[in-house]
């Protein structure tokens, strides 16, 4: 492409490895010429060191974009030339892979030139990162069926002995073992780096490290990362059971691990048993944190396809393209980086089972109609590919947003509401049910003294009556959260007020009611300020929701419940309407 590019041009482009030896040339024939002249040519070193200042070597040595301009060059053989070149990084980590140059005689010298090295360079990190998304998705699929072990922790490292994924049993079991090791993706193990990744010389591996917990990931004859497995300790195992003398109780799912006795709670639970019996769509609807997927896999377990897959896909925080390739999937050579093989994608891998999509309304508006020709048709095409494919599935779908406001916006589709909204429950937030706080609590005790061996615990009722006017803005989640906490930190079987979080509310004065969201007391001073940094976040971002949340260090989830919390949709409106006025 650079020959036909720069043909006419007198100008030449040159990749080189990171020590500035180049790897090649191409470009206009008649620079070429000249530019073997001065050894501009494959297997020539142009490092700084070497050549001294230079277009190549000095973009190495400081790792920016640099013009060199005819006497600017330190060599008298090549003042005639003008060179821009830029370093290309590894998109994973940053590290410095080479350098694009652009050279032509200083005749054709152009400030164009430093801009196509720069551009050039991007495009390449980009495929890069592209082929690397490829190679994480082989991976994970490779290594997701061995992250189910309820015994053992495993850790899928990468290419380069960095871990990309750990399941729920994996921080425990190294903690159990005294084991140091990040599992943030920022602490390395280089004696699991394969291919062109491995050291060149001898490393030891960590002390903590058995080869007998170590399985390689294969991929067509190629090893593309390893399974790291920690047995669970047997001294523990026999500590759990003596412990409390009860038994470890089992990670619900579905309708039993739905803990409550409220009776909005109760007719939620009775109305989606009535639905697992039919194979109309259902709609959950709640809030962040409420146990919208229970409640799917209870409908999933209790239907006709209880047996068959159950497949999940949240569709927030995915690019549009990530998003249509997790949900159709794709054949090989679909796109630059496409897996080996094609992938299959949720839709069809759910095929005479149950697909479960969380965050509906977070669906990009350009994916939906090709979502809703799924379901009206009943089959899809995978990306690239022009035969259709039949599939059948029981669709359940959950939103924490109002999906009518977001058709009377224009960021829903009206015809896709009404096909996945046919049927829909209404889950309640945790604060309209507090009766449903102590057998919580309690199931919560139960289960994390179980887990991590400790002694079972009571709560005070001082404790519970705290914790049934906090206004559980997380739902359960945040409950759960609190209780683990809770567990793990306090002394003694028994916890009371001074063992709960500091962000819990303080305990309600004697014969004083309980406190609503929307009582005037709770909208004090705390709260009026966080009113005004919202607004104020909001109008500096001009209603960019992303920004926002980014910016108050919040979850855009939590974000949508604030806003709604204090009725500032309009304002979201008002400033985006203002910001494009303003940009026209």
């Amino acid at each position: 492409m650079a020959r036909d590019f720069l043909a006419e041009t007198e100008t030449i482009m040159i990749l080189t490895d990171p020590n500035g030896m180049i790897l090649g040339v191409e470009g206009d024939p008649r620079a070429l010429g000249a530019a073997e002249n001065i050894h501009l040519i494959a297997g020539s070193s142009w490092n700084e060191l070497i050549c001294g200042t230079n277009a190549i070597g000095t973009a190495l040595s400081i790792g920016q974009p640099v013009q060199i301009h005819a006497a600017e060059h330190f060599c008298a053989g090549i003042k005639e030339w003008t060179c821009s070149a830029t370093v290309i990084r590894d998109p994973y980590d940053g590290t410095i892979l080479g350098a694009v140059d652009v050279s032509g005689l200083g005749k054709t010298f152009s400030p164009h030139s430093l801009a196509l090295a720069v551009t050039t360079a991007s495009r390449i990190e980009g495929q890069l990162t592209k082929l690397e998304m490829g190679f994480r998705y082989q991976l994970l699929e490779r290594g997701m069926a061995k992250m189910s072990s309820e015994t053992d922790g495993v850790i899928i490292c990468d290419r380069r002995g960095f871990p990309i994924k750990a399941n729920e049993r994996a921080a425990t079991a190294l903690q159990a073992r005294g084991i140091d090791f990040d599992l943030k993706n920022t602490t390395r193990i280089p004696t699991l780096s394969t291919g062109t990744f491995a050291p060149s010389a001898h490393v030891k591996p960590p002390e903590w490290l058995r080869s007998d917990w170590l399985e390689p990931i294969i991929d067509g004859g190629e090893r593309i990362g390893t399974l790291l497995m920690i047995p669970d300790l047997p001294l523990q195992t026999q500590r759990k059971t003596r412990t409390a003398k009860i038994a470890a109780p089992v990670d619900m799912k579905g309708f039993d691990g739905i803990v409550g006795i409220s009776e909005a709670l109760a007719q939620a639970v009775q109305k989606a048993k009535l639905l697992a019996k039919t194979n109309v769509p259902v709609l959950l609807l709640g809030e962040t944190g409420v146990g919208k997927e229970n409640f799917a896999q209870g409908i999933h377990r209790a239907g006709q396809a209880g047996e068959r897959p159950f497949v999940t896909l949240n569709c927030g925080g995915l690019s549009k393209d990530l998003l249509a390739s997790e949900l159709f999937g794709h054949c090989e050579g679909a796109f630059t980086g496409s897996r080996r093989g094609g992938m299959v994608g949720k839709v069809e891998a759910a095929n005479g089972g149950t697909l479960f999509l969380d965050e509906l309304g977070e669906m990009p508006l350009e994916l939906q109609p090709h979502f809703l020709r799924v379901l009206e048709e009943g089959e899809i095409y995978r990306i690239g590919e022009t035969t259709p494919r039949k599939i059948c599935f029981k669709l359940i779908t959950a939103t924490n947003r109002s999906l009518r406001d977001e058709v009377a916006e224009g960021r829903f589709r009206m015809d896709l509401y009404y096909r996945v909204a046919v049927t829909s429950i209404h889950i309640p937030p945790l604060r309209e049910r507090t009766e449903d706080i102590r057998p919580l609590v309690e199931h919560f005790l139960r289960k994390f003294a179980a887990q991590y061996g400790v002694e079972s615990k009571t709560i005070k009722p001082e404790a519970i009556a705290m914790m049934e006017n906090h206004d559980w803005q997380g739902n359960v989640r945040e409950l759960r959260n609190v209780v683990e906490s809770m567990v793990l930190m306090a002394n003694g079987g028994s916890l009371g007020i001074n063992d709960l979080p500091s962000e819990i509310d303080s305990p309600p004065l004697a014969g004083s009611t309980k406190l609503t969201a929307r009582s005037p007391v709770s909208m004090g001073k705390l709260e009026d300020a966080e009113l005004k940094f919202i607004r104020e976040t909001l109008e500096a971002d001009r209603g960019n929701l992303t920004l926002v949340a980014k910016h108050l260090g919040i979850a855009k989830s939590t974000l949508y419940i604030k806003l709604k919390k204090y009725g500032l949709d309009q304002v979201v409106d008002g400033v985006r309407g203002s910001g494009r006025e303003g940009s026209t």
